[in-house]
């Protein structure tokens, strides 16, 4: 009989992962909209999620900051 503890734990971490994930495309999204205003790139971007965030914030010009 598996250990309910444990999988209270595994769960926990499961829907963790699961909403960083979610977070990432989200803000992967509007960072592509943001530079782009296409939902095309959008949709392809949040699909890259989190690597997509990084390269938009290491890419960014000077215009996207504010």
């Amino acid at each position: 009989m598996p250990d309910p503890v444990n999988h209270v734990q595994y769960v926990t971490v499961d829907q963790g992962v699961m909403a960083g994930i979610a977070v990432g495309a989200s803000l992967a999204v509007v960072c592509s909209w943001q530079r782009n205003r296409s939902i095309l790139w959008g949709f392809l971007h949040g699909s890259f999620g989190w690597a997509y965030v990084i390269y938009f914030a290491i890419t960014r010009r000077a215009d996207e900051v504010k």
